[in-house]
């Protein structure tokens, strides 16, 4: 097996991806992942890597342009480019992928020739009731990642309103659930054989997560040790009050 030039985190929200993204940046090693094609924020990237036009992914110009901003800030001067891509944006980056390269025939296939040999991450959380409150409380306070020191790392205007709501809930979870249901369905189908992990064993105990990761993508595990969380724990009382709410009234949540 071809030594790796890149790899792709795949997961769904609120699964610990940026904080193991922050861990992997902070060794040197091992790229600067992030969510690079999550279609609403093209346009987002486009300013942010000084493109110059409109974020069309259909026109072949700026789709080269983006492609090789893209590497670039993936690899974060680094030898490894590192892609955070969730459940959600599978099918958008299928298809635009698909269209820059008509010959290759597979997913998998068109991911390597996009950005070389590759290695999967698969990121899941068992715990479906927490991620959904943890995702639905994000989206209510606006607050989706904050720092050890209690300083805001990244927070957006809030798009549900505030309060408990079951049937939200309910929805969320089985929207993570069914996302977490399609990668590994995917992965078989593509022949891939990722490295699994769960938030819970990356909360418990970071670093050890971290050195897996680095010996999966062909980097040195002992840089793990270098490395500090930089995202504290968002749950509080109130989303501890939210799951058992809900599991008194739904026991087999």
């Amino acid at each position: 097996m071809d030594q790796p030039t890149a790899y792709i985190l795949c997961s769904t929200p609120r699964s610990g991806t940026t904080l193991l993204c922050d861990l992997l940046a902070q060794t040197g090693v091992a790229g600067c992942p992030n969510s690079f094609f999550r279609q609403k924020s093209l346009q987002y990237w486009a300013d942010e890597w000084a493109l110059g036009q409109g974020a069309d992914w259909q026109d072949e110009d700026f789709t080269a342009q983006y492609f090789a901003a893209m590497r670039r800030a993936g690899r974060g001067g680094t030898g490894v480019f590192g892609l955070r891509l969730m459940g959600a944006d599978l099918q958008f980056a299928s298809d635009w992928l698909a269209q820059r390269h008509p010959q290759v025939l597979t997913d998998a296939d068109r991911f390597a020739a996009a950005f070389g040999p590759l290695r999967y991450i698969y990121l899941s959380r068992s715990d479906k009731l927490a991620e959904a409150v943890s995702y639905i409380r994000a989206e209510q306070t606006g607050l989706w990642h904050g720092r050890p020191d209690g300083s805001t790392l990244e927070e957006m205007p809030p798009t549900l309103p505030m309060g408990y709501d079951a049937t939200v809930i309910t929805a969320r979870m089985a929207e993570l659930t069914a996302f977490d249901a399609a990668w590994p369905r995917w992965f078989e189908a593509q022949g891939i054989a990722p490295l699994t992990l769960t938030y819970e064993d990356l909360a418990a105990d970071p670093k050890f997560t971290l050195a897996m990761v680095l010996l999966h993508i062909g980097q040195d595990p002992a840089l793990a040790a270098n490395t500090a969380p930089g995202l504290r724990k968002l749950a509080d009382q109130t989303s501890a009050d939210w799951i058992s709410r809900y599991r008194n009234a739904h026991p087999t949540a």
